[in-house]
This record gives C-alpha cells, sequence and structure tokens, in this order.
C-alpha cells in the first residue's frame, strides 16, 4: 500500500517491478533454489534420502579425478559433441541450401526435415531401440535379406558400436533445427549480393564462399552455441536406449550424475557432477553471448 500511495513518480518506477514479480518468483522457486541447493550438496555426503549429511568441501570434486567413469563419461561427452554438433549442422546447412533453391514441396519438406526434432525423445528411443534389435530388428533384417549376415551386429550390446549406435538418432532428430535457422537466414541475404557476384564472374563455389558464408555468421553463432550446449547436456536419449550401459561404453556425464543420485545413493557426488556440467555449459555459452552483446553494440 506505501508503494501504491507514493507520489506518482515513484510509483511509476516501481510499477514495472510489481509485473515482474510473479515471473521473478517462479524462477528463484525453481531455478534459483534448486540450483543453489545443488551447489551446497555437491559440498556433502549427503545420501539424497537422510536429513543428517556431513561437509565434505571439495572430495566430490576430487574424487572425479580418480573415477575412471567419469573420465570414460567425459570422452564419451566429447565424442558425443563431436559427432552430434558436425554432422547435424552439416547436414542442415546442406538442407537449407537446397531448399532455399528451386524445389517442389518446400512446405513439406521442410516438416518432413524438422519433424524428428518435435517428436519426444523417449519415443525415438523406442523407434531406434526396436530398429536395433539383434533378432527382430528392421536393420539386421534388412542386412540379412540382402546377404549380408556378416555385418549384423547386437548394436546396442557391445562396447564397440553401442555409443555410436546411439548418436545415429541423435544426429537424425537434431539436422531440423540447424536447417531452419540456416533457412531463415539464407532468406535475408540480398539477392543483389548473388547478382554482382555473377555480373563479376564468381563460381557459384565462390559466391558459396564470399556471399553465403558471411551472410550466414548470426546463424553460425546460433547454431553452433546451441548445438554445443545441448551436447553437454545430453541425457535422456542415452539413458533411453542403453542406460549407459553396456557397462560404460555409453556412459555420459549425465547418466553417471543420474545413476549415482537415484541408483547408488550418492547425491553429494551426483550433485557435483551436476555442478561441473552446468559450469562446463555455462563456459560454451559465454563467448555466444559476449559475441551476440558486441554486434547488437556495434
Amino acid at each position: 500500500m506505501a508503494i501504491l500511495s507514493a507520489h506518482p513518480a515513484r510509483r511509476g518506477r516501481w510499477r514495472p517491478w510489481l509485473f515482474a514479480l510473479p515471473a521473478l518468483g517462479v524462477y528463484v522457486v525453481f531455478l534459483v533454489y534448486p540450483a543453489v541447493s545443488s551447489l551446497w550438496f555437491s559440498f556433502t555426503d549427503w545420501d539424497g534420502l537422510s536429513p543428517a549429511y556431513n561437509v565434505v568441501g571439495l572430495d566430490n570434486y576430487a574424487r572425479m579425478f580418480s573415477d575412471p567413469v567419469v573420465l570414460t563419461a567425459a570422452r564419451n561427452n566429447l565424442i558425443w559433441s563431436l559427432v552430434t554438433i558436425v554432422f547435424p549442422v552439416t547436414i542442415g546447412l546442406a538442407l537449407a541450401l537446397v531448399l532455399n533453391g528451386k524445389v517442389r514441396g518446400k512446405p513439406v519438406l521442410r516438416l518432413i526435415f524438422y519433424a524428428p526434432g518435435v517428436l519426444p525423445l523417449v519415443s525415438i528411443a523406442s523407434i531406434w531401440g526396436w530398429l536395433y534389435n539383434p533378432q527382430y530388428g528392421a536393420i539386421n533384417s534388412f542386412l540379412s535379406l540382402i546377404g549380408l549376415d556378416d555385418l549384423a551386429q547386437p548394436w546396442l550390446g557391445q562396447d564397440s558400436t553401442a555409443l555410436w549406435a546411439v548418436m545415429v538418432p541423435a544426429v537424425w532428430l537434431r539436422t531440423g533445427f540447424p536447417m531452419l535457422l540456416y533457412l531463415a537466414a539464407l532468406q535475408g541475404i540480398p539477392s543483389e549480393l548473388y547478382e554482382a557476384a555473377r555480373v563479376d564472374g564468381a563460381s557459384r563455389w565462390h559466391q558459396f564462399w564470399h556471399v553465403t558464408m558471411p551472410g550466414l555468421r548470426s546463424a553460425h553463432y546460433i547454431v553452433l552455441a546451441l548445438s554445443l550446449i545441448d551436447s553437454f547436456k545430453v541425457f535422456d536419449m542415452v539413458y533411453a536406449m542403453t542406460y549407459g550401459g553396456p557397462g560404460t561404453a555409453t556412459q555420459v556425464m549425465g547418466t553417471w550424475m543420474y545413476a549415482n543420485v537415484f541408483q547408488y545413493y550418492q547425491a553429494g557426488y551426483g550433485t557435483a557432477i551436476a555442478v561441473v556440467i552446468t559450469v562446463v555449459a555455462i563456459a560454451v555459452g559465454i563467448p555466444y553471448v559476449l559475441s551476440q552483446t558486441r554486434e547488437r553494440a556495434a
């Protein structure tokens, strides 16, 4: 009441904050408080159930350096990031270039290529899990049908193929998003630039490198930054298809964090892994935020 009865100028100064309070309250309750709580529990030996716990300082973080599963998970995260960024971005750019030209049925093709990205990940994992089934899966059945029985594998059941098998559907479903972003950016490049390049005798290849690629610079920042952040947070696809197995072949930081918190009841250690994942994701996103800030300031 004091704010509402104050001087009109002061009341106007507080009015935006009053409108922002509900959203700010939701942000604090569901994001800030859990984040701070997780950070605190990462310095404890809490089991996730009992009210009692001990503060162990940096022991959980030091433990990661000697945990062989963490080292395997970190390596798998790096492989996952490389594969699920390079292939979807490259394929997405190629599809955008094709759809930006004179192609029949553009709306239908855009829908077909983008549809996997909006499907529930659990559904995608179930479908591909069936395709990979060693007994009655479509992939091995097709290989047998064409006489390539020797190539049939227990794709998700052996260390040598499990991680790569999981990455195939990940690439498939991640291709549509960069395709749409690149397609929108391509449509924003003035056609006069291509006409001037053709007048100067530039080939299609030179037009691509000197007109198209510079025109896609902002799209590159967005696609690469979001793809990189998303790749470090990978969890659901791996968990739904392999649970991190066989053994630790497909274990990533997200699945190992989940296993420690909900299976081994080492919530303190699990939240420490979650904190590391969050810090890495933030560190990866900082260059993108800074570049966008400089670009808008210019």
